[in-house]
């Protein structure tokens, strides 16, 4: 059974919130959980996604309108699937795209084979701008994913693919670290335009993503 990004989105999480929360949820609970996640639906979009998705017999409400999974065939083959925040672009040249790191601007499902160790809030993607890390393979418009950084010590990234957020702009590149007091994010490209960007450790850098793993276009675009 194909579902749309958006009703894929919707079960997974009324599948997280009885799974890990104990809770069947009801529409305007759904609601406010995805709220809290950053994702900027209305309740009536919500809504409308509930209804199709009981249309597709995938769950059903009680006379509370609390919501239950249904199981058959087509939920089965949904179990592998996951759905992870998309935060628009990053720049793979100089930080030119805007990221704004706490809303997510749409979801990608992907299998949960290609990262069986890690936990779903630990992974994001953003859709690559550009051509300065072409030697990664990563490409003009590949979604790229990342696992949050959490480490203390920037020291834990030398040599590591990370997207990093410079005053609100985002850019895919190798941290490297060059003497105690300065840090570099080079580009790996075939092409020479691109130039590394040199910053003191005391400038407002948000490291947040280490790279995972890049699922090209030419694959997942139809």
């Amino acid at each position: 059974m194909k579902l749309t990004a958006k009703q894929e989105n919707i079960i997974g999480t009324i599948k997280e919130l009885i799974k890990n929360h104990k809770e069947n949820p009801t529409g305007y609970a759904l609601h406010k959980y995805l709220s809290n996640l950053g994702v900027k639906d209305s309740i009536k979009s919500v809504m409308q996604v509930v209804e199709a998705l009981e249309k597709k017999d995938l769950i059903k409400r009680d006379k509370e309108h609390r919501i239950y999974l249904v199981k058959n065939k087509s939920f089965s083959n949904l179990e592998n699937i996951i759905s992870i925040p998309l935060y628009g672009l990053a720049s793979c040249g100089e930080a030119l795209a805007y990221a704004e790191t706490d809303i997510a601007d749409d979801f990608l499902q992907i299998s949960r084979s290609f990262f069986p160790s890690n936990k779903k809030g630990e992974l994001f993607a953003v859709k690559a701008l550009g051509d300065s890390m072409d030697k990664e393979k990563i490409n003009d418009g590949d979604y790229v994913i990342f696992e949050k950084f959490e480490g203390k010590y920037l020291t834990e990234l030398d040599g590591k693919v990370v997207v990093a957020v410079i005053n609100g702009m985002a850019t895919i590149k190798k941290f490297k670290r060059v003497d105690n007091s300065t840090i570099a994010l080079f580009p790996h490209s075939r092409n020479a335009i691109h130039h590394p960007i040199f910053l003191d450790k005391s400038d407002s850098i948000l490291i947040a993503g280490v790279f995972k793993r890049v699922l090209p276009v030419k694959y997942v675009s139809i």
